[in-house]
């Protein structure tokens, strides 16, 4: 397995894969799958320092990490937020696991001290995923999100990658 920054024509695969995770209801608030067309702008709103990036094997892009400003004031330049996704075949596989350890890696080349992770509280996959990366709970958002007939809480896990000054 290989990560790498994505290019235009991996963003086929990468809203397959985002919409894989639609029904499940576990990873995006989406409800409905998102269309090709859809994701062009968000695709091209990233750059080297916010970039998109996707894991590749034998050839076919299994997973894949974005990430972008945490909030669009100068003092939060340097925090993200971090987006995973991972294709059902590949899920239990080490994926994940090796994008957030790139990611981890990579962040102080890209200007980024903090990373900042929502995730649904009850998806307890990716919760222990990040903890095992040294991500911590920063905050809780109470029954948020309304996920066709159910309400679901917002876990927000933050990391510090280096000290600021």
């Amino acid at each position: 397995m290989i990560i790498r920054n994505a290019v235009d024509s991996d963003l086929i695969s990468i809203v397959d894969i985002y919409n894989q995770s639609i029904p499940g209801r576990t990873s995006t608030a989406d409800l409905l799958p998102v269309s090709v067309e859809q994701k062009i702008d968000w695709f091209h709103s990233h750059n080297e320092k916010r970039p998109i990036k996707v894991a590749e094997k034998d050839g076919k892009i299994i997973g894949w990490l974005s990430i972008r400003d945490f909030y669009g004031r100068p003092a939060y330049s340097g925090t993200v937020e971090i987006s995973i996704y991972v294709s059902y075949q590949e899920h239990n596989k080490g994926v994940g696991n090796a994008m957030l350890n790139h990611i981890i890696q990579i962040a102080p080349e890209l200007e980024i001290h903090s990373l900042v992770g929502f995730i649904f509280a009850h998806n307890l996959p990716s919760i222990s995923l990040f903890k095992k990366y040294g991500f911590e709970e920063w905050g809780l958002l109470p029954e948020i999100a309304i996920l066709v007939d159910e309400k679901a809480s917002l876990m927000i896990l933050g990391k510090k990658i280096n000290q600021i000054m």
